[in-house]
């Protein structure tokens, strides 16, 4: 090979390698993805929808992340699952998260929280005439497997005077709690106070209002949802947590701002939630996210005084151990940094 040869060669070989390089870095042309699965613990609600925006306007990708999800049956069903290795990650109320850690030392946590203040709820009809938890000696209420407002009922009964024994418990799926309300098969199901906007329109359809009995009305000051990951993804892999949970810190603080929008996204990826249904139900959550500027300031970070009221609402509700360290539910060294 002449000189002149090899030098061409090499000329050509150095451009091919500008070129391959320069395509690399090109936008829109990202690494790798990783796929992620998502759990969700319940139906794709509204609450999912800074979700399905994030997912649309390509938040978790910027993070090199590919988002898949499930829907689920209640927050125990959803611990379960990513105990189970199912998913790496999930939501659910740190509630069902304590419950397995203490029974079963199940390896999960919760890595950021969602809400500061809980949603817990019973739905009734306004026609049954129930106003108040004193009210429900000898009535049916719905629930699902592992939902947190069942293993929280027995101290909201106590402390509003009921025993909440003489309360009867059917186990249901979770798309049927609040069709078995409206229709009267059940007298209470109970609910996020964030599902009241667009359940109460398909009640008004059958000619029924459904009256809202919030948990925190009658003694409650904990924390309700978190985001979750199992211990192996954390010590495995903290790079891909603290980018999942970025992505949804991301998302849920532009949803807040951009609610209509967020519900046009969310309905995009699920036709039979209606964009109104969806806003509706972001509108609610968010005053429970986000009660005042300091909830605001902190989303995601755990206060340890509050997560200990928690445990002890947990305990008194379940009969686990009183003095349980409360930082064996949660590692959020992951999640963003107050603001």
């Amino acid at each position: 090979m002449t000189h002149a040869n090899h030098s061409g060669r090499m000329a050509r070989l150095f451009r091919r390698s500008i070129a391959a390089a320069a395509l690399l870095l090109a936008p829109g042309i990202a690494a790798a993805q990783d796929r992620v699965h998502f759990q969700y613990s319940w139906l794709p609600t509204g609450e999912y929808a800074p979700i399905s925006a994030g997912i649309e306007r390509g938040v978790f990708r910027r993070q090199n992340i590919e988002l898949t999800y499930s829907t689920g049956r209640g927050s125990g069903d959803a611990v379960r699952r990513i105990a189970a290795g199912a998913s790496p990650f999930g939501d659910g109320d740190i509630s069902a998260v304590m419950d397995a850690r203490m029974r079963e030392n199940a390896p999960v946590r919760c890595i950021m929280m969602q809400h500061a203040m809980s949603p817990h709820s019973l739905f009734v009809l306004e026609s049954s005439g129930i106003t108040s938890i004193q009210q429900l000696a000898g009535r049916t209420l719905a629930t699902t497997p592992g939902n947190s407002h069942f293993i929280y009922f027995p101290l909201v009964a106590r402390m509003n005077g009921l025993d909440p024994s003489t309360v009867r418990w059917i186990t249901v799926d979770s798309a049927a709690m609040a069709p078995m309300l409206i229709t009267r098969r059940v007298d209470g199901a109970p609910l996020f106070a964030t599902h009241l906007y667009y359940q109460n329109k398909q009640a008004e359809r059958m000619g029924q209002r459904i009256r809202a009995i919030p948990f925190a009305e009658h003694g409650f000051r904990i924390y309700s949802y978190c985001w979750t990951a199992t211990e192996e993804t954390i010590r495995t892999n903290p790079e891909l947590v603290r980018r999942f949970l970025a992505a949804v810190h991301e998302s849920y603080l532009w949803a807040k701002d951009n609610v209509d929008e967020a519900a046009r996204l969310h309905n995009r990826r699920h036709p039979d939630v209606a964009a109104d249904d969806a806003a509706g139900s972001m509108r609610i959550m968010y005053e429970y996210m986000f009660p005042d500027a300091q909830a605001l300031a902190n989303f995601g970070q755990a206060d340890r005084a509050r997560l200990q009221e928690t445990y002890r609402v947990v305990a008194l509700s379940q009969n686990h151990p009183a003095d349980a360290d409360v930082s064996q539910f949660v590692d959020t060294r992951y999640a963003p940094p107050p603001r």
